[in-house]
């Protein structure tokens, strides 16, 4: 059995709130219920928008948080994130490729697939050309079954603006994935709210952000007059058994800690 400790947007910066959110107390408030309540896990996956604004600081800064983890942490890039100040400031596996920040992690019984989605200039993802290449090489070599790690959902997820800034290339990405039936299970980070479902038979999960979570559709909303939900964040507690999932979403901390008023 694989045991992974699944986080997402952090949204950290070194220095001042989000509104009035600390993003700094939040990630140490899960780092710390997570070394205390999880450290016989096996790795931690961080699913993309690592960062805020300030790339070199926050980036340098992130990395001293995150290195106060027990266990392994594989961080991941999403649409507010930098390659360069990634590769410069956070460890990598050896096997990442070297113009996408995208690497497989190979344990006895499964391979996770860590995916680059981030596509310069814009919130919503891409996955070229090249990603698909290193994608379908991967997958017809690596061991069955296949699970997925990704910042941008590559379907509507009837979030009405989270689906505006979804993957692309979501049914070149969804033919890829399905050519072989070694995937098993999609899980995605970017849109700050938990959804599950299946998307041509394969299962997906969407997890809560470690920093601010979005509102529900309805009653409908824009992102001009944007407010975050008041609702505490989660992380998310995998265990990967012979081909079974199960997903337990964990709540570190009230929603009042790290508000700043």
């Amino acid at each position: 059995m694989t045991k992974i400790i699944w986080m997402t947007d952090p949204h950290f910066q070194n220095t001042g709130l989000i509104d009035t959110l600390n993003p700094r107390t939040r990630l140490q408030a899960a780092i710390e219920h997570m070394n205390t309540h999880h450290s016989d896990a096996d790795f931690m996956v961080l699913t993309g928008d690592l960062i805020g604004d300030d790339i070199e600081g926050d980036y340098v800064r992130i990395a001293e948080y995150l290195a106060r983890s027990k266990i392994p942490v594989y961080p991941m890039v999403g649409n507010n994130d930098d390659r360069a100040g990634f590769r410069k400031n956070l460890s990598l596996p050896e096997n990442t490729m070297s113009e996408f920040i995208q690497y497989k992690l190979e344990e006895t019984d499964a391979t996770f697939l860590c995916l680059d989605t981030h596509m310069m200039g814009s919130h919503a993802g891409q996955f070229c050309d090249a990603r698909q290449t290193w994608l379908r090489d991967v997958l017809s070599a690596c061991i069955d079954p296949v699970y997925v790690f990704m910042h941008h959902p590559p379907m509507d997820l009837h979030l009405p603006k989270q689906d505006e800034i979804k993957l692309t290339e979501s049914d070149a990405f969804l033919d890829l994935i399905g050519e072989r039936g070694k995937v098993k299970h999609l899980f995605i980070g970017h849109v700050h709210r938990p959804t599950s479902g299946t998307i041509r038979g394969i299962p997906f999960a969407t997890l809560g952000a470690l920093s601010f979570q979005a509102p529900a559709p309805q009653p409908a909303w824009d992102w001009e007059g944007f407010v975050p939900a008041r609702e505490a964040p989660h992380y998310g507690v995998l265990y990967v058994d012979d081909g079974n999932v199960t997903l337990q979403y964990t709540q570190f901390c009230v929603y009042e800690h790290g508000i700043e008023v």
